[in-house]
């Protein structure tokens, strides 16, 4: 009797300390223009990595805004925080993450997170 107690609450400790969170990453090109750029030259340096994050929370799986326009806000805070327009850059390898967690059905975070090099180019 003693052994079965002990081993609920063994059981009970390593399910309330599990994390329920998942995380993959997508390695996709989200820039889907046409711009040619030739980097065979050493024509340019990396400046810096900058990061942009979104997160949305769904009570019962409702709430929040969905999965397009969570990538949508996350892609335009890495942008503002690179500072495309003060001289020649551009981001090259771009990467999303997407973390959910949390408690489910009850109660779900989710986190997309895009990073990306910045590049800028030489005179």
């Amino acid at each position: 009797m003693k052994n079965i107690l002990i081993m609920t609450a063994l059981m009970i400790t390593v399910l309330l300390l599990n994390s329920c969170g998942v995380n993959h990453a997508l390695i996709t090109n989200q820039n889907q223009n046409s711009t040619q750029v030739h980097l065979a030259d050493n024509n340019f340096e990396v400046v810096q990595k900058v990061t942009g994050s979104a997160e949305v929370n769904y009570v019962l799986f409702v709430g929040g805004i969905n999965k397009r326009q969570l990538y949508e806000n996350a892609y335009a805070d890495m942008v503002k925080k690179a500072d495309l327009m003060s001289d020649s850059k551009a981001l090259i390898n771009i990467i999303s993450e997407d973390h959910s967690g949390g408690v489910p059905p009850f109660y779900v975070k989710r986190t997309i997170t895009v990073s990306a090099h910045v590049i800028k180019f030489k005179d």
